[in-house]
């Protein structure tokens, strides 16, 4: 397992943004996240699991802990048989959609262009364009605070709009199976290209970013409230919401945590203001 001492965070999330950790881990199977997770423990320390650092924003001052990525060390995908793949969690979400249609299975096309891995996609039940992980995942092994491990079958993860039981409990994701349904190969790429020239339209591709900033709130849709709320392009320092999508904060270039945090909490008072709605940030903002 690598370790690595005072390493950027900046360097690991795709908000680039983020003072440095003070022990960084990229462990290679279940038995090393034990290891690091006894390493924090014995020294005091908090932990946290990253895989792309696709949805997370770091404080400026970094994270005096130990981070634990689950990504490139733990990639693997298997096709079992009668439309069912396993994934470990650090998968990226794009390369298991892409195994997908490899034996033209349908079900998973709505994740081909979120930006993050498996993990953190089990965790927050990813979704996009319809699609949604409960609607495919038949079980996920999990990882407690303790190194215990355990299966959670569909109805057990609780998965809900953006949360599941993993998430509540404070356990990792190890790796995911799913189910799908066979389709047509030409249908089922053509439609991962249209969701993919849909996200290259309509989103700020061209910006660090973290995804969605915030939660869709119940019969509204984030991005229109700030719109209304005359925000569109609204900028502390190099933090904005994006004048593509303004359900989007991005990082124009130099943007730290401490900037991006102001524009979440004027955007948040807003909309309160000027729509009575009370939103709710997407991205997970490490304290």
């Amino acid at each position: 397992m690598r370790i690595l001492e005072q390493e950027p965070l900046s360097a690991h999330t795709t908000f680039r943004i983020g003072g440095s950790a003070s022990y960084y881990m990229i462990p290679e199977n279940a038995e090393e996240i034990r290891e690091g997770i006894r390493f924090a423990k014995e020294r005091g320390l908090p932990f946290i699991t990253i895989g792309r650092g696709s949805n997370m924003l770091f404080p400026d001052e970094g994270y005096d802990g130990v981070v634990i990525e689950i990504g490139s060390g733990m990639n693997q995908i298997e096709y079992l048989e009668s439309g069912k793949i396993r994934a470990q969690a650090g998968a990226l979400l794009s390369a298991i959609a892409s195994e997908a249609a490899r034996h033209s299975l349908t079900g998973f096309e709505f994740a081909g262009g979120i930006p993050g891995t498996l993990g953190g996609a089990v965790v927050m039940n990813a979704g996009a364009y319809g699609g949604e992980i409960k609607d495919c995942i038949v079980n996920a092994r999990v990882m407690d605070s303790a190194g215990n491990e355990s299966i959670l079958d569909r109805e057990h993860l609780e998965l809900g709009y953006r949360t599941s039981v993993i998430q509540s409990r404070g356990d990792l994701v190890l790796e995911a199976e799913f189910q799908f349904e066979t389709g047509d190969p030409g249908e089922i790429r053509e439609r991962m290209k249209e969701l993919n020239a849909k996200r290259r339209e309509k989103q700020p591709l061209e910006f660090a970013s973290a995804g969605s900033t915030f939660k869709r709130p119940e019969g509204h849709f984030a991005g229109k409230l700030i719109e209304d709320a005359g925000l569109r392009g609204y900028r502390v320092g190099d933090a904005q919401v994006s004048e593509k999508h303004c359900g989007f904060v991005v990082n124009r270039g130099h943007a730290t945590a401490k900037e991006v945090l102001a524009v979440i909490c004027d955007v948040q008072k807003k909309v309160l203001e000027s729509s009575g709605v009370k939103l709710e940030p997407e991205v997970k903002i490490i304290r």
